[in-house]
């Protein structure tokens, strides 16, 4: 089975609930799609029980992308007292990273990096196919539609970063053959169903259900049959 998640922002009751409910196999395989850390406390325990998982693949959310843009060039807290780089690291704070951060600062050196290595390597899209059905799996947006315009270049560095950050809505295009899932954009924004809940549009999959808020919850998605799952958190 073919399972897809998306930001869990650190809510480690939200995410065992889910884990339970899907009861994950050794020959399942669980797409996350970014945004593991930040806003609640488990952010970091989440992220190393995913990476130790050989049946798991993930994406860099734009949280990760901002932890590391903060603090990821530091070996150690006695270091980032002296490199930090305070604009990212502001940026980071005012998203959410203040709590992620104080969990890090309770790890050795060498888990730190591995950490950091890990985050490092994560691609900003993958495709699978299921039962015929090709999907391109995102946090944020295809990082093919990223255009080199005067608008873009001012808001991104690249397409890498328009991938991260931007935010995909129905009037951008979806690549061609596949049908789109992304996360970083709460399905609030596409309709108003309470609870929170997976938004289907046209060939288009919104899952991020709100899990980094206290009124929202994290979701997850079955490829195989289109089965959707809900945190009862």
């Amino acid at each position: 089975m073919t399972y897809v998640l998306s930001d869990i922002h650190g809510n480690l009751q939200r995410f065992e609930s889910i884990m339970t409910q899907i009861n994950l196999q050794t020959n399942d395989t669980l797409y996350v799609l970014g945004d593991v850390i930040d806003r609640y406390a488990g952010g970091i325990k989440i992220l190393r029980q995913i990476m130790r998982m050989p049946n798991a693949e993930m994406l860099i959310g734009n949280h990760e992308y901002m932890m590391l843009n903060a603090i990821g060039h530091c070996k150690d807290a006695v270091e980032e007292k002296e490199n930090t780089n305070r604009r990212e690291k502001r940026l980071w704070y005012r998203n959410g990273g203040m709590i992620t951060h104080e969990q890090l600062k309770h790890y050795r050196k060498d888990i730190r990096a591995e950490i950091f290595d890990f985050i490092r390597q994560l691609p900003t899209n993958l495709e699978v196919e299921v039962n015929g059905i090709k999907y391109k799996l995102v946090h944020a947006s295809p990082e093919e539609n990223y255009i080199k315009s005067p608008w873009n270049i001012y808001d991104y560095k690249n397409s890498r970063e328009f991938a991260i950050w931007d935010r995909w809505d129905e009037t951008q295009p979806i690549p061609e053959g596949y049908v789109l899932i992304f996360g970083h954009t709460p399905t609030c924004y596409f309709h108003d169903k309470v609870p929170w809940c997976i938004w289907k549009g046209d060939n288009a999959i919104g899952i991020d259900c709100g899990s980094g808020y206290e009124y929202g919850r994290l979701s997850c998605l079955r490829l195989d049959d289109m089965k959707e799952f809900y945190s009862d958190c």
